[in-house]
């Protein structure tokens, strides 16, 4: 396999994804129309979503979205505004202290460019956002993307590379503006 295919679709792999991500989708549907008072329905859910409790002091303001739940790796403190999107099959670590805005998408999985393999293969990498990075609004953080600690990734921006640390990021393909 070359450094361009994850997973070939159709395979046992990707069918047994598919079975999970079924079953996370109908788990967050739930969730989703919990009242938002009923933290030991969510904590419940959650725990089935991530097959273990959500660390201490982590806040996650439904609706939340994950395909998988398996691969998402969340640290202490870590909050989570409302109607985030997680693809994390390909693996998402979030660092203590991560702060997420709404509308945010962490997308680890694609499809190769080329036509004909782009319906024979997932292509994937995972994401790693080192501690107390702020992810603004809407910003979109693609497959392989490493953010070091203390950045911030400007509300809208749509992050392709790696984020040195202590640094601001902007833009529909976000550059590095300012570091300190």
């Amino acid at each position: 396999m070359t450094s361009d295919r994850f997973m070939r679709i159709h395979s046992p792999e990707f069918q047994a994804m598919s079975e999970r991500v079924l079953r996370v989708t109908q788990l967050t549907s739930r969730l989703n129309v919990l009242p938002f008072e009923d933290e030991a329905g969510k904590a419940e859910l959650f725990e089935q979503i991530l097959a273990r409790p959500l660390p201490p002091k982590v806040t996650i303001h439904p609706p939340f979205y994950t395909d998988h739940g398996l691969q998402l790796d969340l640290a202490e403190r870590v909050f989570i505004n409302q109607n985030c999107t997680f693809l994390d099959y390909a693996g998402i670590r979030l660092g203590e202290r991560v702060m997420v805005g709404p509308n945010v998408m962490f997308l680890t999985l694609g499809h190769p460019v080329d036509p004909g393999e782009r319906r024979e293969w997932l292509t994937g990498a995972p994401i790693d956002v080192a501690e107390n990075v702020w992810i603004g609004a809407g910003a979109k953080i693609l497959p392989g993307v490493s953010i070091g600690r203390d950045a911030v990734i400007a509300a809208g921006s749509v992050v392709a590379d790696d984020v040195p640390p202590a640094s601001l990021v902007t833009g529909g393909k976000a550059t590095v503006r300012r570091r300190w």
